[in-house]
């Protein structure tokens, strides 16, 4: 059955979508903060989220970015605000469509439904990825290295990015372009160097010997394989 996470700090609202969404047959599970969605996310696997961007704490587009970092699960925004940046910040953050509210429960279901369909309605990447010596919590942006991961190392939201993109192919060649487009967005053209210097520095904090790496290998001219 298809499982639908609302994050929404009104529980009226939450209620109406629930009493909706499981009169139609799909699971309901619910969370009133950005923290609560993610550790949702993490340990329940939905198959997509709906998200206010008003939330307490970690707001909408934090949440937004933060799931980029380690999941591809469709994500509908249902908001208030109407203004076309809050949209366009929404949508480069990861979101894969906007609904203003006050919104009717036919159109919603649509978005849902074409949602679904892009994605296959899956949403199973691994929430933390273990190799050796490292341990990447990608649901919780934390990174651990040593023997016994007991070394925390801190990235950076680009940082971050990057290697969850690439710790979610883990074993395939990412060429440089598929990772630009994943981590700037399709269409942005950085200075060449730009990546090369993130890899250097997440080789720094997260190989034993940045020199040779284990983790993050390079295909010269192509592009970077986690493995």
């Amino acid at each position: 059955m298809t499982t639908i996470l609302i994050v929404d700090d009104e529980p009226q609202i939450r209620r109406a979508l629930d009493l909706n969404l499981q009169a139609r047959e799909y699971t309901v599970i619910g969370a009133a903060t950005g923290e609560a969605a993610l550790q949702l996310t993490a340990t329940e696997h939905p198959d997509l989220v709906l998200l206010d961007l008003g939330l307490p704490g970690m707001n909408g587009l934090g949440v937004i970015h933060a799931l980029r970092g380690w999941t591809s699960v469709p994500i509908i925004v249902l908001t208030a605000r109407d203004d076309e940046r809050s949209k366009v910040a929404a949508l480069d953050a990861g979101a894969d469509d906007y609904v203003t509210k006050p919104f009717g429960m036919a159109e919603l279901l649509a978005r849902i439904n074409a949602a679904l369909r892009r994605s296959g309605g899956i949403a199973n990447e691994p929430a933390e990825v273990v190799v050796d010596d490292l341990r990447l919590d990608l649901a919780g942006h934390r990174a651990f290295v040593g023997e016994h991961h007991d070394r925390e190392q801190h990235l950076t939201g680009t940082e971050w990015q990057i290697v969850g993109f690439l710790a979610r192919n883990a074993g395939r060649l990412v060429t440089h372009r598929e990772l630009i487009d994943a981590v700037w967005g399709p269409g942005y053209s950085p200075n060449p160097n730009v990546l090369r210097v993130h890899m250097t520095n997440i080789r720094r904090k997260l190989e034993i010997d940045p020199a040779t790496p284990r983790h993050f290998t390079t295909d010269p001219g192509v592009g970077y394989r986690f493995t």
